[in-house]
């Protein structure tokens, strides 16, 4: 079916995995704002390789298929506006705020009870310097306990009391995520991250990257225009980060009153 704002939706009861079948649909020629959703994954998948799976109807499963016509070299923002969406529409359902974690996680509740109720994975097609189509998967637990999750995880209704159905979870996230993308063409792959930006865990914090079993430490000082992390190291500088997974690092003691 087509949708009032253009987009092509194609709605499954089970599927392996909604990115599996974005990728078949558009190596088949399936149009920009393409979005493949399910009410389950039976191989779901997220960052690294990780399960994201659940029983039928207790959380949202989508892929978004993109055509963007913008260099290659701009794709990396996209991810971050994805988890703005993401935030924006927990936000708007839910009146709790949300808080994003680089690279592709979207975090709830106050500094050591915020759990993960949401993820994006992300891949690109680029064949000649050109993108011929980028797949956005986007994972939002909805209902249920947190005991039916990874450790670390919750749901929507877990976190907020708030019981949401899944579709309207998903139509309020293709507005905001129409939107995103709207802006991110018409600036042409260099949209504003302030929204990123406002939201962002562990801002301030000392903080390991790792990454193929190597690991830098620093203080977390913000995301430079690419969406990249900047990480101050003790004695070299800010430093980008292009990849890798955010942990927190050790708190500095309280200092004591004497």
């Amino acid at each position: 079916m087509t949708d009032a704002r253009g987009w092509n939706i194609y709605y499954f009861k089970s599927v392996t995995s909604t990115m599996d079948v974005a990728m078949h649909v558009a190596q088949r020629g399936a149009s920009d704002r393409t979005v493949v959703i399910s009410s389950e994954q039976t191989a779901g998948r997220g960052r690294g390789g990780r399960d994201w799976s659940s029983p039928p109807g207790r959380a949202l499963y989508c892929t978004m298929l993109l055509r963007p016509r913008v260099d290659p070299n701009r794709l990396s923002t996209l991810p971050l506006l994805a988890g703005v969406a993401v935030a924006e529409t927990i936000e708007a359902l839910t009146g709790v705020a949300a808080q994003l974690k680089w690279p592709n996680d979207v975090w709830i509740g106050t500094d050591a009870q915020r759990r993960k109720i949401a993820g994006i994975l992300m891949t690109s097609h680029v064949q000649g310097g050109v993108a011929e189509f980028v797949l956005v998967g986007i994972g939002i637990n909805v209902a249920g306990d947190r005991e039916i999750l990874p450790p670390g995880g919750t749901t929507i209704l877990a976190a907020t009391g708030v019981a949401l159905d899944v579709d309207a979870v998903f139509n309020c996230l293709l507005s905001r995520f129409d939107l995103a993308y709207d802006h991110f063409l018409d600036v042409t792959g260099r949209p504003s991250l302030d929204g990123w930006r406002a939201r962002a865990a562990l801002l301030g914090e000392p903080v390991a990257i790792t990454d193929a079993g190597r690991a830098v430490r620093g203080v977390f000082v913000g995301i430079d225009e690419d969406g990249a992390l900047l990480l101050d190291e003790p004695g070299s500088g800010v430093r980008r980060v292009l990849a890798g997974d955010l942990i927190r690092g050790p708190r500095p003691a309280p200092q004591l009153r004497s």
